[in-house]
């Protein structure tokens, strides 16, 4: 094997400053003098902040990176007073070719001998004590992770980034990794060759930098420089014979310590990872299940590289790090719940109103199919479903806190599911179909169910693309796609076990859940980024089904048609008949109104006593009004008993919510605003809006009884900086919430759930409250209006411009749909560009610049601070998913600037990818 001494980096390299570098030698246990290369921020920080380190962040890469993977944290790390020091491990990067083998034992080994050399791994001074984070990603994660567990009195944190600590038992390895430890292939990839080293940086899920290849590349040009990455390959433990088999046990073993003893932890994820996988990042969770975790959708094995370093790796770090600094040696954090105990131990439990209700025979759920007879259940039916359910899942082998994913449509099967996973203490993982195979994909897999319940088509996808847990199908199947199934569990199975395990004789009922027991995941619409995963606990479900029982009039002998899917399964909690319309759930806009007066039929045949709910979006709503000269005289009658009409998921116009009461004669029009976050926030009235008038916004009203609201006021790049000021002095700014029905946290997304509670007094543990990321404004009544999102603000020079005044203004214009303001240029400097949806005229306008006479109009109707600088229309303009009402303001502001720069070849934004 080749000997060759360290050498600093070239000159040249991007992102790396040569002035971190150093070369620090040590005494191995061989006693022989070995020097490495390493990053070392401790100049860095003093250049940064004047003062000494806070503590040292031990960061070490794996294979075959070098400390380079390091580079971006480096000065962000010191600027918090943080002293990264990176060192190449030997054999690797820039650090000596020792022309030995160096297994896991001798590589922890090594470390922590070159931390003694460092001064990291003992006092500083007399009567100091070190303060050491480790990180690593791939083979870095099991060094570091063997350095803490033989470190731990001067150990403060453990970070991880795409690693694994054990290798199951008969359990095979990545496809990726089976070429290069292929007897015969596997010098030839790892050493021979540099294909091991351009498969890792291969990896990278967006293009790197210019040059940012070629410098991971760098250090291991030629065969005799490669050794080591061949070497680190070779140990890996593929067998318990494996010579490092049993280190790797002892840094496994060290990991649950550290997660025992509650050691603050961070792990950072890229669920891409076509390396380590997601039974890898389960056993780092097991390991540490006190962890703080954000995942990075769309990122992969090099997702130090997949994102921008401040909204990164980079940047998440350096946060969390921050909260260690402010409180050392806290232990894990804490989520920010928001439920408040002595209250929630108040409130009945969630399945309550069905044990009322379980000797009643009317009907509790009814979904309407075209063409057939509705499906209903009874309310003792519905009970007997609960129990009987929960009491199969158990006996499956499902156990309180476990996650149960729901792919059924709303109606029967999902209310009786839904109701009989919080009773078993199980926690429900909703996600919408519309968020489309990808979106639903990346949704299923963060949440990481034990079981997946689901139709045949949703069963198929899970088979087909992966999804976890195991698979119980809801409904028929049979013939060929019965076969393609697979192995399944057929949800009747599980019934049947459970009803004869309840009415076995002395059998014990399954305990209750605490209000502070995870619940749900509920996963928003995605019409902002990745849709988010919000978890709420029994104690905000309860706060929730309160919340509406008071806000809507709904209880015992209410009814609610619901086409929206939260809402069909809240009802049968509050003891509602809830009535799931013939519409595509997936597809609000598919409603009619005639399968709207069907399903109100339903729930109150011939019956004025009894006056149902609707429940229904924007979208569903001008679907309504369009088709209600369809109606006939029974459907008018049925529409003309609704008493309550709801309308939310977007900002509701005030002309579509008088045309809709106009077909809902007897109803009172109701939008609240709300969120998955916290569903009902707020709530106004046709009759508030009508009286309202315009404004620089949408009223969405006052809050609930229990809520407070605040703002926190804009800088000139559209950041929420400004402290929360209530009341009418609030400014426009970000709006945000206190709620006892809001979320405990968003689901292994540390740094999100961070942002949300950012400079609010639920960060110092006044529970309770959220970001909303919508910006707004209070008036002189306490309302409020909500003028945007806050990733939708103009940062224009004369300060930041919300949209919707503007947009509404505009589209009082004859012929105007629908307006998107958006901006375009660099941040600050941006110019106010609307982008129209027209109406009429001779057929669909091309994309492009509006008629002279158009601009000329909009610019007079727009109002803005600064005049609009371009106007454009399309045929159609791009929606969320879930609602088909948001405007994507960030597809069309993308598409905007192509068309202005003359670079597009889309025909519209909606053939923008999002």
């Amino acid at each position: 094997m080749t000997r060759a001494p360290a050498a600093l980096p070239p000159a040249g390299l991007p992102g790396l400053d040569p002035t971190w570098s150093r070369l620090v030698s040590f005494t191995d246990a061989d006693g022989v003098r070995r020097t490495v290369h390493l990053l070392d921020g401790e100049a860095a920080v003093r250049e940064a902040t004047g003062a000494d380190p806070v503590g040292v962040l031990l960061a070490v890469h794996g294979n075959p990176t070098w400390s380079y993977l390091w580079r971006s944290l480096l000065p962000r790390a010191a600027a918090a007073g943080w002293r990264l020091v990176a060192p190449d491990q030997l054999d690797m990067g820039w650090s000596e070719r020792t022309g030995t083998r160096r297994r896991l034992e001798r590589r922890i080994d090594d470390l922590g001998r070159l931390t003694d050399v460092l001064g990291v791994s003992g006092p500083v001074t007399e009567g100091s004590r070190p303060r050491v984070v480790t990180i690593g990603h791939d083979w870095g994660g099991v060094v570091s992770s063997g350095w803490a567990g033989r470190h731990r009195d001067v150990l403060e944190g453990v970070v991880l980034l795409n690693t694994a600590v054990h290798q199951p038992e008969g359990a095979s390895l990545p496809a990726i990794l089976v070429p290069f430890t292929t007897h015969g292939l596997h010098t030839a990839g790892t050493t021979t060759t540099d294909a091991f080293m351009r498969a890792t940086v291969a990896t990278a899920r967006r293009p790197l930098a210019p040059g940012v290849a070629d410098a991971y590349l760098a250090p291991y040009r030629g065969a005799a420089r490669r050794v080591g990455v061949g070497a680190f390959v070779a140990d890996i433990p593929v067998t318990p014979g494996h010579p490092s088999a049993p280190t790797l046990d002892e840094v496994a073993a060290g990991l649950s310590a550290i997660g025992a003893d509650r050691v603050p932890s961070l792990l950072v994820w890229g669920p891409a990872d076509p390396v380590f996988r997601q039974r890898y990042f389960q056993d780092l969770r097991a390991r540490l299940p006190h962890a703080d975790v954000h995942r990075f959708e769309g990122t992969g094995h090099l997702l130090v590289e997949d994102v921008e370093p401040d909204r990164g790796v980079a940047g998440t770090v350096v946060r969390w790090l921050e909260r260690l600094r402010s409180a050392p040696y806290a232990g894990a954090a804490r989520t920010t719940g928001s439920s408040d105990p002595s209250a929630a131990q108040e409130r009945a439990p969630l399945w309550s109103a069905l044990r009322e209700r379980s000797q009643d025979d009317s009907v509790a759920v009814a979904q309407l199919r075209p063409g057939a007879p509705a499906e209903t259940l009874t309310w003792r039916q519905l009970a007997a479903r609960v129990e009987d359910l929960a009491e199969g899942l158990a006996a499956s082998g499902v156990r309180p806190g476990q996650r149960v994913a729901l792919l059924v449509p709303p109606g029967p099967d999902l209310s009786a599911l839904f109701s009989a996973c919080l009773r078993l203490g199980a926690v429900v993982v909703v996600a919408d179909a519309g968020l489309g195979v990808k979106g639903l994909t990346r949704a299923v897999a963060s949440a990481d169910p034990a079981v997946v319940i689901g139709i045949e088509r949703a069963l198929l996808a899970a088979r087909a693309l992966g999804w976890p847990g195991r698979r119980v199908l809801a409904g028929a199947s049979t013939g060929i796609r019965r076969r393609a199934l697979g192995a399944v569990e057929h949800l009747a199975d599980l019934e049947a076990v459970g009803r004869a395990r309840r009415t076995t004789t002395g059998h014990q009922p399954l305990p209750e859940p605490s209000p502070s027991d995870q619940g749900a995941v509920l996963f928003t619409s995605g019409s902002t980024g990745p849709a988010k995963g919000v978890v709420h606990t029994h104690a905000t479900l309860q706060a929730l089904r309160d919340a509406a029982a008071q806000t809507c009039g709904l209880g015992p002998g209410g009814s609610l048609v619901a086409a929206f899917a939260p809402f069909a399964i809240l009802a049968p909690l509050l003891g509602a008949t809830a009535a799931v319309p013939e519409t595509d759930v997936t597809k609000p806009d598919t409603l009619t109104a005639a399968a709207l007066a069907r399903a109100v039929a339903a729930v109150a045949p011939d019956d004025e006593s009894v006056a149902p709910v609707v429940f229904a979006s924007p979208a569903a709503l001008r679907r309504v009004v369009a088709t209600s000269g369809d109606v006939d005289d029974a459907g008018r009658a049925a529409l003309a008993r609704v008493r309550l009409l709801l309308s939310a998921g977007a900002p509701v116009g005030t002309d579509l919510l008088a045309q809709a009461g106009d077909v809902l004669p007897g109803a009172e029009c109701r939008t609240p605003y709300g969120m998955t976050e916290g569903l009902l926030v707020a709530q106004t009235n046709l009759t508030e809006l009508q009286a309202a008038g315009p404004g620089e916004g949408v009223l969405v009203g006052s809050p609930l009884p229990g809520t407070r609201l605040a703002t926190s006021a804009l800088d000139d790049l559209g950041r929420a900086v400004g402290p929360l000021v209530e009341g009418a002095e609030a400014p426009t700014g970000e709006i945000v919430v206190r709620s006892p029905l809001m979320k405990d946290h968003y689901d292994q997304l540390w740094d999100v759930q961070r942002e949300s509670v950012r400079g609010t007094p639920g960060a110092e543990g006044e529970s309770g409250w959220h970001r909303t990321g919508d910006v707004g404004h209070l008036d002189a009544a306490g309302r409020l209006w909500v003028e945007g999102r806050l990733a939708h603000v103009v940062t224009t020079a004369a300060g930041p411009l919300t949209p919707v005044g503007a947009e509404q203004r505009v589209q009082l214009l004859p012929g105007v749909a629908r307006a998107a303001l958006v901006g375009v240029g660099p941040a600050g400097t941006q110019q106010p560009v609307v982008v129209l949806e027209t109406t009429g005229g001779n057929g669909a306008p091309v994309p492009g610049p509006a008629p002279v006479e158009l601009v000329d109009a909009v610019r007079a109707t727009a109002g803005t601070p600064v005049p609009v600088a371009a106007v454009l229309v399309v045929s159609e303009l791009p929606t969320d998913v879930r609602h088909r009402s948001k405007v994507d303001r960030t597809r069309v502001a993308a598409w905007a600037a192509g068309v202005l720069s003359g670079s597009t070849k889309a025909d519209s934004p909606v053939e923008v990818p999002a």
